[in-house]
């Protein structure tokens, strides 16, 4: 079990072996244009034409002569009628634009945009600095996410936006900054602040968010600076990675009706034993000795196809 969630882990928050420790490095949602072009060149050379991820991965622009749906669930499905997010807003600005992952269902677009606009109240920020959404047709990606298939999910970075429009080539390669201390069982101070808490907090209060992930260490700081008001502190799960970034998933919006919602978050705070159980899993996944392998290493699984997906998804392929 350990084992497994190790490897788990190392794909969440890309950890690299560096003399002789383990040693956290970018993860991947905040890889530089480099990084992320050579990881999709590796992928389109490896993976079969057939596969869901290369066949949504190559569609540039969305399905826009058909109604805005979210179709399928956040890890198998596909978004029909996608909006982008402009690049630039006065309180927000999109990150590694290379991706082409700006893409969403009009409800989070806007949900995005409020967001941001909220941000200098709430948290006296800049604005956010947006990273990945979805893609134009949603659907399975080259690199990195299982989920934001559906135009539901997006990553906003735990970076305050600066002042100052960002340039191309900073947006593309400039580091998010880790808010997880060495240890992996608190935040890092020098860094994460109470606005930190603030701001995801008020994303979780918004009714139309379902939930939102962040690193178990942060939501371990959350828990102790949220005070006498609890309210949306159930929304905000722990989750592997997410120590660059705050996860906002929206809940199925109308009209989406073969959008598969996730069941409610528990009762409760989220603050007991759940969450002092994957604190103990991360710290020993980092952090204890790996066990001598055994046989050969398991095959991987067959990319998923397009067939695996909804039966709409065909369409929304190849929609105008």
């Amino acid at each position: 079990m350990l084992l497994r969630a190790f490897s788990v882990l190392v794909v969440a928050i890309g950890l690299s072996l560096a003399g002789g420790t383990l040693a956290p490095r970018p993860a991947w949602a905040q890889a530089t244009a480099e990084e992320e072009a050579n990881r999709r060149a590796s992928v389109l050379q490896n993976t079969p034409e057939w596969a869901a991820k290369v066949q949504f991965g190559k569609r540039n622009t969305p399905a826009a002569s058909l109604e805005a749906r979210a179709i399928g669930s956040y890890a198998r499905g596909c978004l029909a009628g996608a909006v982008a997010l402009p690049v630039d807003g006065d309180t927000w600005q999109v990150m590694r634009l290379n991706r082409n992952r700006m893409w969403g269902h009009p409800d989070l677009i806007a949900y995005l945009e409020s967001l941001a606009k909220s941000a200098p109240r709430v948290a006296n920020w800049n604005g956010i600095l947006v990273g990945d959404i979805s893609q134009a047709r949603g659907g399975p990606m080259l690199t990195g996410h299982a989920s934001h298939q559906i135009g539901l999910d997006a990553d906003i970075w735990l970076t305050p936006m600066p002042r100052g429009k960002l340039s191309r080539e900073q947006r593309e390669n400039m580091p998010a900054t880790n808010m997880v201390r060495a240890d992996w069982m608190d935040v890092n101070p020098a860094v994460w602040t109470p606005n930190h808490t603030k701001l995801v907090l008020h994303s979780a209060r918004d009714r139309r968010v379902h939930r939102i992930f962040v690193n178990p260490a942060i939501k371990k700081a959350m828990c102790r600076d949220a005070g006498a008001d609890r309210a949306g502190l159930n929304k905000v799960r722990p989750m592997w990675g997410h120590n660059f970034h705050f996860h906002i998933r929206m809940a199925c919006p109308a009209g989406s009706e073969n959008c598969q919602d996730q069941d409610p978050p528990p009762d409760g705070d989220g603050c007991g034993k759940e969450l002092t159980d994957w604190l103990d899993t991360q710290y020993k996944a980092i952090f204890a000795p790996k066990k001598p392998g055994g046989g050969a290493p398991a095959r991987p699984k067959p990319p998923m196809s397009v067939d695996a997906l909804p039966a709409e998804c065909r369409t929304v392929l190849v929609a105008r």
